[in-house]
């Protein structure tokens, strides 16, 4: 068994100078940390699990989590996910320390911020995709705090690891679920989230790639963007389906999806609706027939996985094996769209909007 002396011995330092970096405390240069990571990496060197919990308990670790708004229901089955794990954690002494904030780089970098002043060993992270935030994170894994990006990742960051689905595939996924559920030419209209979260434009980069590459009779009429807001998502698709009258299918990249679909509904127009996720208006609208097919990502696991990687790198020095850790995507239709207990359903109806 690989014992920190042995670690110390190959990298020619100290045993405090491995724990150091193991534990995250203490100055240690760049150069060396690396060199006993590679080293540890090397011997898949596991320290002892009892000693690791007794360990924690001492250190009192701080991990915080910043996801997207409240407004949000999805983040609200993710942060279910990170509650059920947090609730483990706290036997090693681990507090979690939770944020959620609006689609908008100031917010999270404010809410970075008072993390860091909270004195936080490691971060769970929704990027909003802004250079500002990529530097932050950098500056972040620079101070030896780890970043796990989930749900949505972010481009040329450090980030340690990223949990969530594969959302190109995802994509892919709703192009050929539109060809199989279509016949003849087929004007597309698109609901996407926003152009600030990598997640969403690479679904409709995904969608488009595959219906350029193999379906080119469905035709993308136009992308707009209503911020995962559902206001915004009613008013959008109302104005989409006036302005082209030939639009017979909707996809729907992120929320926004009930309201959407509300317009949708009030068209009197027979569409074909393609969404995203499983939340309990979606289900509705998906049992009602207005929506064909939604594709989900199961939020909760994502929550606790990332939770979780932290919480093993923090305590037992483990890097994460893989850069990215897919969900796996799974269909639903109104056959097998039964709401999961417990899920939150406290979307504000757009129609009663005053």
């Amino acid at each position: 068994m690989t014992t920190i002396k042995d670690i110390a011995d190959l990298a020619g330092v100290s045993r405090g100078t491995v724990d150091r970096v193991l534990n995250h405390r203490g100055a240690v240069s760049p150069q060396t940390a690396d060199k006993i990571m590679e080293i540890v990496r090397a011997l898949d060197y596991r320290p002892n699990k009892a000693g690791t919990a007794l360990a924690a308990q001492k250190k009192k670790y701080k991990i915080g989590v910043i996801l997207f708004s409240e407004h949000n229901p999805f983040f609200d089955e993710v942060m279910e996910g990170v509650c059920a794990k947090a609730a483990e954690l706290k036997d090693y002494g681990i507090t979690t320390l939770t944020r959620r904030v609006e689609f908008d780089a100031e917010a999270q970098l404010l809410a970075i911020e008072e993390l860091m002043a909270e004195g936080i060993h490691g971060l769970m992270l929704a990027p909003y995709n802004h250079m500002r935030i990529r530097e932050k994170i950098d500056e972040l894994v620079k101070r030896q705090i780890p970043v796990v990006t989930v749900n949505t990742d972010i481009d040329g960051s450090r980030r340690m690891a990223y949990v969530g689905s594969d959302y190109f595939q995802g994509g892919c996924i709703a192009a050929g679920l539109l060809a199989l559920m279509t016949e003849g030419e087929i004007a597309l209209g698109i609901i996407t989230g926003s152009s600030n979260v990598l997640c969403h434009t690479e679904r409709v980069r995904g969608l488009c790639h595959t219906l350029s590459a193999s379906y080119p009779r469905i035709h993308v009429v136009s992308v707009l963007e209503n911020h995962d807001d559902e206001f915004e998502s009613y008013t959008l698709t109302g104005k989409l389906l006036k302005k082209h009258p030939d639009i017979n299918a909707l996809f729907f990249s992120a929320a926004g999806v009930h309201g959407g679909c509300r317009a949708a509904e009030e068209s009197g127009r027979r569409l074909k609706i393609i969404t995203f996720d499983e939340v309990p208006t979606t289900l509705e609208m998906l049992k009602k027939g207005v929506i064909s097919a939604t594709i989900s990502q199961q939020p909760c696991r994502q929550g606790a996985r990332s939770l979780d990687l932290l919480f093993e790198y923090l305590t037992s020095g483990d890097v994460p094996d893989k850069n990215s850790y897919f969900v796996e995507h799974s269909i639903k239709i109104r056959e097998n769209s039964t709401p999961r207990k417990g899920a939150s359903q406290n979307i504000p109806d757009p129609g009663l909007r005053q």
